[in-house]
């Protein structure tokens, strides 16, 4: 699961401290689905063993009572998830693997229902993880920014966050400024080796976009209706020029690819373009596995890169106790 690092102008934890929190990140994600997967596990167990004790014992009511109460008795002792404490801090305390800061992170994910089997299970916990991943994207522990809802809804934020790597940083709507200019950027994808741009061209399902690169405007048509859109190649090539320019600033010397995409729509395009793939439904699937497929762990030059960009990240937010009145408060909306 990629790592939402900045946010349109929210203000973000990597801001503070890049070289902390993706790993902090990694680990808090790997604790806390042991723990739910065990937890689920245990429940399917627990269910399997009582309905084995129904039928074992249907007609021995005094034992099969007596059985259960011994069960339920063993549990309570050997379930640490029932002895008061957050699971967080039962595994600070066994692997000592998460700093304190992150207990008040509030990051718990539950079972909402008994899932099926563990692929179900997992897609539960991908969900709740990629909710906590927004706050933890619009907030730090000082800071906070208003969250719009429509991102809780972005089908195309999710599926990066949620099937992208670890080792990825993804950069979703950033502001960044240049010379005091605010420019707004599409997608930036830091993969380990590679820097990928992307223009995102979606409207109504199987919409056909035509035109040239020297346009100004393109053709959208819908069935027998045409519309004139602006090229989408002008902003591409404006969000890669943005970051090229930062990079070099920096002494940053990492690939940019420039991506024009519609996953729901057809992009034709007359000849090729240098140093642009035009990916549309046809060819999403597999450019987005071929996305995935950078194995390496974590590099100094992505860090690097990922700095320079969020030094130059346009950021919006109030100090959390303006936001906090009450004692209450703090416990209903610390993140």
């Amino acid at each position: 699961m990629a790592q939402l690092i900045k946010l349109q102008d929210y203000v973000s934890r990597y801001q503070i401290d890049l070289k902390r929190y993706p790993t902090q990140y990694v680990r808090l994600k790997h604790v806390q689905w042991k723990r739910m997967n065990e937890e689920w596990r245990a429940n399917n167990h627990a269910a399997l063993e009582l309905e084995e004790i129904m039928i074992d014992e249907q007609n021995k009511k005094p034992n099969l009572f007596k059985r259960l109460f011994k069960r339920k008795e063993k549990e309570s002792w050997d379930n640490p998830w029932e002895q008061g404490s957050s699971a967080l801090e039962i595994d600070d305390r066994a692997d000592n693997l998460i700093p304190d800061e992150v207990s008040t992170l509030n990051f718990n994910p539950t079972l909402l229902y008994n899932p099926q089997n563990e692929e179900e299970l997992k897609r539960m916990y991908l969900d709740q993880l990629f909710h906590f991943q927004l706050k933890w994207a619009s907030s730090t522990l000082r800071e906070k920014s208003h969250l719009d809802p429509k991102y809780q809804r972005d089908t195309w934020l999710r599926t990066l966050v949620q099937k992208l790597p670890d080792t990825y940083f993804v950069l979703y709507d950033p502001i960044l400024q240049l010379k005091k200019a605010p420019i707004e950027i599409g997608v930036i994808v830091l993969a380990p080796t590679e820097c990928y741009v992307i223009q995102l061209v979606e409207e109504e399902d199987v919409a056909a976009f035509t035109g040239d690169s020297k346009e100004r405007f393109w053709t959208k048509k819908i069935g027998e209706q045409d519309k004139r859109v602006l090229n989408p190649l002008i902003g591409l090539k404006r969000m890669e020029k943005v970051v090229h320019q930062i990079f070099e600033e920096a002494d940053v010397s990492l690939d940019i690819h420039r991506i024009l995409l519609s996953r729901n729509g057809y992009i034709d395009y007359p000849g090729s373009i240098y140093d642009i793939k035009i990916v549309d439904r046809r060819h999403y699937d597999a450019w987005f596995e071929e996305l995935k497929r950078n194995a390496s762990p974590m590099k100094h030059l992505q860090f690097k890169a990922a700095e320079a960009l969020l030094e130059h990240s346009q950021t919006t937010s109030f100090n959390r106790a303006d936001w906090y009145k009450t004692k209450d408060d703090v416990e209903k909306f610390d993140l």
